[in-house]
């Protein structure tokens, strides 16, 4: 019998047979890719998620013409761990960058640690599909000879090491002499100290040429800005210095927004806008200050500061464009994260992944092209600050479990013990301002289920578990220095 209800389901999974006939990769008809990662800019620091300050006209665009992701995460608070997600598809403490006695929770300068070249990263897997690669900013997943991005998969490197504010100093933890902050080229230095205000500019021009030279295609280019950054006092060059109305953090996010009008602009000029996947997002929320005080950032209208586990500093501004295949002015409501990147690229540029190695993201294809079957693929997604679970999510519901204590809370003060558990709808309460856990026991105890069941893969304060993969170590390492 013909129903209404039938003839509907019928064309919705005809809607979704096509959007995966327009996301399948072709022999010949692979999907350029640019990923634009930038550095602890918050959700609500720019136009499309609510900025009413700082002004972001090629951004807007972008959302105009592509699709917005309201609930994307990254899976750390801070920069390493972030980004050894985003390039492998795992959590941090699968493959072990989310802290170590040495460096604490981020990589400093000539630390000994780094990613596991063993670890399969995005570029490598699209190396293998026949893929140009490219990275150009910052890596900050070791900055010895054997986890720089050219060992890790990437054709060709133009950046710095790690963090713009880890410049030429003593560092009193174990007394290592820091170099002067070096502009890399594949594995050699070619300026330190480099100028930090024209960064932006500088990759901008970079990025542009590459493209221009891989136009044919495929290629992917990795693009992880140093700004906003982790200097109290961010870097724009003096083209936008003094230029908003939000002081120098305002000044370096809208040259960003100019920096990404750039690049969209040469893949129309170049022809090549409908063949290229462009996802922008940030590594982390803002640090933000105290009060109205917008000059580090806005999450609003999430709660908390970048560095925790708060909705503020997992949760990013998430942009899609890809002309004729993302919908446009279209928005996602549904969980992802940088776990993703890996399976979705993968996927759409035909390449198997290996089977037998563990990792934590999914193939979000159908997530960009949205439609009537469109769902998130996620049972749960874990909110570890450095080795302790401290949050889980399903659904709507985000679940702080009970802790005897901690270094770090977004809820709750330094020194407290034994915290009781915080339920929040997401949905419903997007400031995280109304704790539901005594209304919903079941809800609690469900996800209390799922978090035990993470500890028993990943472990928890101190006990590794036995999903953990080693990090690469190496036994003398060195700085980074002009020769």
């Amino acid at each position: 019998m013909i129903t209404t209800r039938n003839v509907i389901r019928f064309y919705a999974t005809l809607c979704m047979v096509l959007c995966f006939q327009c996301l399948r990769a072709d022999e010949g008809d692979k999907p350029n890719i640019i990923f634009v990662f930038c550095d602890n800019l918050g959700y609500g620091d720019i136009e499309p998620f609510g900025s009413t300050l700082h002004r972001t006209p090629h951004l807007n665009r972008m959302a105009a013409e592509g699709r917005k992701f309201t609930h994307f995460c990254v899976t750390a608070g801070v920069c390493t761990p972030s980004r050894a997600s985003a390039m492998t598809g795992c959590y941090s403490q699968r493959v072990s960058m989310h802290h170590n006695e040495r460096d604490n929770h981020v990589l400093r300068p000539v630390s000994p640690y780094g990613l596991n070249p063993d670890e399969v990263t995005v570029a490598e897997a699209l190396k293998d599909a026949g893929y140009k690669t490219g990275m150009i900013g910052k890596w900050h997943l070791g900055d010895q000879p054997e986890f720089l991005p050219t060992r890790q998969g990437f054709d060709w490197f133009f950046g710095i090491p790690y963090s713009d504010d880890m410049t030429e100093r003593i560092w009193d933890r174990d007394q290592s002499q820091w170099p002067p902050l070096p502009l890399m080229e594949n594995e050699t230095v070619i300026e330190a100290p480099v100028d930090r205000n024209g960064l932006t500019k500088r990759y901008t021009e970079k990025a542009l040429d590459w493209i221009e030279s891989n136009r044919e295609g495929p290629f992917f280019l990795y693009l992880p800005q140093a700004m906003p950054g982790s200097t109290s006092t961010p870097y724009s060059s003096k083209e936008f210095r003094g230029k908003s109305k939000n002081g120098p953090w305002g000044d370096s996010i809208e040259e960003l927004d100019w920096s990404m009008g750039q690049i969209i602009g040469q893949l129309e000029s170049l022809e090549i806008a409908e063949k290229t996947l462009v996802i922008w997002t940030s590594d982390n929320g803002a640090p933000v200050r105290p009060g109205n005080d917008l000059s580090r950032g806005s999450n609003f209208p999430l709660h908390g500061k970048g560095y925790t586990t708060a909705e503020g500093a997992f949760r990013v501004p998430t942009i899609a464009w890809w002309p004729g295949t993302i919908p446009a002015g279209t928005v996602s409501k549904e969980f992802c994260s940088t776990l993703d990147l890996l399976p979705t690229f993968a996927a759409l540029a035909g390449e198997k992944l290996a089977d037998g190695v563990k990792r934590d993201g999914h193939d979000i294809r159908n997530l960009l092209t949205g439609g009537p079957e469109e769902k998130s693929p996620y049972e749960a997604f874990y909110y570890y600050y450095m080795d302790q679970l401290q949050a889980v999510r399903s659904g709507p519901w985000k679940l702080f479990v009970p802790l005897e204590s901690f270094f770090r809370h977004p809820h709750f003060k330094t020194k407290m013990t034994n915290t009781p558990p915080l339920l929040f709808n997401l949905e419903e309460d997007v400031s995280s301002e109304n704790n539901v856990a005594d209304q919903h026991p079941d809800v609690v105890a469900r996800l209390q289920v799922l978090a035990d069941g993470m500890r028993k893969d990943l472990g928890d304060k101190g006990a590794p578990g036995p999903g953990v993969r080693p990090p690469g170590k190496v036994a003398s390492p060195i700085a980074q220095r002009l020769k």
